[in-house]
């Protein structure tokens, strides 16, 4: 631990020339006075160190020295695939992590190059998590990674939309997923299918000492493309045709998924500006329930969901009366 923070300090130095005892502290999250002592450390070790007292004080490396000594570790290497989203790496716990790599990256670039890197730094952000949300609490995050790590099943007690609500499982985690600011565990029951499990919904979890082995032909990344085009082959259960005002028309994609806005924006539009779009429904509650997120829209087709509309819009009139 202190011979990676020491590592830390040096490339610091290396890379910002002066900097004071408390600014070292702040960047290494430790006390001035260990700050202190790890200086004395390094110049001990022959690292050519040196602090200058006053207002303007701090310590420096002696002008021109560099060193090539950035060894990546293990858990810095966990980390890597995780560099350009910082979010996911403070979920996972490898947040100290990730920041002694980058550290250790861009004491490996030519001044011009750490420049670049530290414009694109000002310029790109990103945020993971959708509009209208905030970031779900996943306490069990980090043990359910090291269980995939580690190729350890896991016991988990976990609460589901259909009865029974709560559930115990036995798992194995095959990997994690990342969607939409949402943690989701690609896992299964030994020789079943692959399923997804909503991280933030796991009660309860356990590593046990069982090791499994992870199927050979597993790719993460086609199992959740695979899983989202199921996921709509199942939710879609039917159509609905609808008549759109201009300002639902143009409030559609903030208010309504993807494939119901997609449908309404593309609809060809009346000299009014109205638009009628065929949409495709997961059931008719779910649906008049979207639909009244808009002002402006009228059922046209199935009856049924018309007179469902009608219901809730005049169970809301009575309601506010």
């Amino acid at each position: 631990m202190r011979a990676g923070r020491l590592v830390s300090m040096m490339l610091l130095l290396q890379q910002r020339g002066r900097m004071t005892a408390d600014a070292l502290a702040a960047e290494l999250g430790v006390s001035v006075r260990t700050v202190y002592r790890d200086a004395e450390a390094l110049a001990g070790a022959g690292i050519p160190i040196y602090g200058e007292s006053g207002r303007e004080g701090g310590y420096r490396l002696v002008e021109g020295y560099r060193t090539r000594l950035t060894g990546v570790t293990e858990g810095e290497a966990e980390a890597f695939a995780l560099a350009g989203v910082p979010q996911a790496a403070t979920d996972l716990g490898l947040q100290t992590e990730l920041a002694a790599l980058e550290l250790k990256l861009s004491a490996a670039l030519s001044p011009q190059q750490r420049d670049r890197a530290e414009r694109a730094r000002q310029l790109f952000h990103l945020d993971v998590v959708a509009w209208f949300q905030r970031a779900e609490p996943v306490p069990l995050l980090a043990l359910v990674a090291n269980a995939a790590w580690e190729r350890r099943t896991i016991r988990v007690r976990y609460w589901r939309w259909k009865e029974p609500r709560e559930v115990e499982r036995e798992l194995r985690p095959l990997g994690l997923v990342l969607k939409g600011g949402r943690w989701y565990l690609a896992a299964s029951q030994g020789t079943g299918a692959v399923l997804p499990y909503k991280v933030a919904n796991l009660m309860a979890a356990a590593k046990t000492e069982e090791e499994f082995d992870r199927p050979g032909d597993f790719d993460l990344a086609a199992w959740w493309a695979e899983n989202l085009d199921a996921f709509d082959a199942r939710r879609y259960r039917g159509e609905a045709v609808i008549r759109c005002s201009p300002d639902a028309v143009d409030r559609a994609a903030d208010n309504l998924d993807a494939d119901t806005a997609a449908a309404i924006v593309k609809a060809a539009r009346d000299e009014e500006g109205w638009a009628v779009a065929t949409i495709p429904i997961e059931t008719e509650w779910v649906a008049s329930g979207e639909l009244m997120k808009l002002s402006g829209v009228e059922v046209l087709e199935p009856a049924s969901l018309r007179a469902m509309m009608r219901e809730r819009a005049q169970a809301v009139l009575d309601l506010n009366g």
